[in-house]
């Protein structure tokens, strides 16, 4: 029996495992090896019966092609895209000496996306990815259902994967994991201004995983979100302050083109061999 290594990493609480050690083939939705990586990901991200994590992060590196990354949530769907997800991933290949540049592109199931290391640590480091435009998304089955008061200010954005951003009072007076429920097929950001006047603060209760310490995807369409509405400025340097409960991004906006540049840490946990 051979064994895989996985790598652990979080990105503001938001953690992952990745396979450090690259498939030779992408894996194509649909196909079988698809099934086996959604199952272990089920099994593998399990909190009480697995290591835990709220997705597996499966490197591929085919001949002459670039790195590709494909994401499993928790339960063992297969999501588009992770801002800090990516960024625990180019940590973790880092890690295991796959990766040795301080930039890198890997192809996604959203599209390209590139990663910058902006500080490089043994356990830590900042990274920075270009996220592409922040299209416009469409209303999710069951919206209505949640009972959104027409006043408040409500975004459906898309990064590749979809996000519905509403504006409220107070981020933690919500009842997240009850109405993210209801709406199961998108990711739930709920937002405020503040504490600063460059900083908005953000919930999310993630697409196939749950209410999360932090989500890297949705914290740039909320600083889209929150810039369209003017419930914030960009300081001098352009960006957004996105503080989550497990801690906080930056998010550069060009707004002519609506792109996104994510700013954030992720620390490495463990070094993990599995048998399969």
């Amino acid at each position: 029996m051979s064994a895989l290594r996985l790598v652990k990493a979080h990105g503001l609480g938001n953690d992952f495992l990745v396979l450090a050690e690259p498939l030779d083939e992408v894996i194509v939705p649909g196909s079988v090896a698809d099934g086996v990586w959604s199952e272990r990901a089920r099994d593998w991200c399990g909190r009480r019966r697995g290591i835990g994590a709220d997705g597996l992060l499966v490197a591929s590196a085919p001949p002459g092609a670039a790195l590709t990354m494909t994401l499993y949530n928790a339960d063992g769907s297969r999501a588009e895209m992770s801002g800090n997800g990516i960024r625990c991933f180019v940590h973790a290949l880092i890690t295991a000496e796959v990766v040795t540049a301080d930039r890198v592109e890997i192809d996604t199931d959203a599209g390209r996306r590139t990663v910058t290391v902006v500080h490089r640590a043994e356990a830590e480091m900042t990274s920075s990815v270009s996220m592409g435009a922040v299209g416009s998304g469409t209303e999710p089955s069951g919206w209505s259902a949640i009972g959104v008061n027409p006043d408040r200010p409500v975004a459906h954005l898309s990064l590749g994967n979809p996000h519905a951003v509403v504006g409220v009072d107070d981020v933690h007076a919500v009842d997240l994991g009850t109405l993210g429920a209801m709406v199961p097929d998108v990711n739930l950001e709920v937002v405020a201004p503040g504490p600063g006047p460059h900083d908005v603060t953000m919930r999310v209760h993630e697409r196939g995983v749950g209410v999360t310490e932090a989500c890297g995807t949705g914290a740039c369409a909320t600083a889209v979100a929150a810039l369209e509405w003017g419930l914030v400025a960009p300081d001098a340097d352009g960006a957004v302050g996105v503080h989550m409960a497990g801690g906080s991004v930056r998010v550069f906006v060009d707004r002519a083109s609506r792109t996104a540049v994510l700013e954030g840490p992720s620390v490495v946990i463990a070094d993990i061999w599995v048998e399969q």
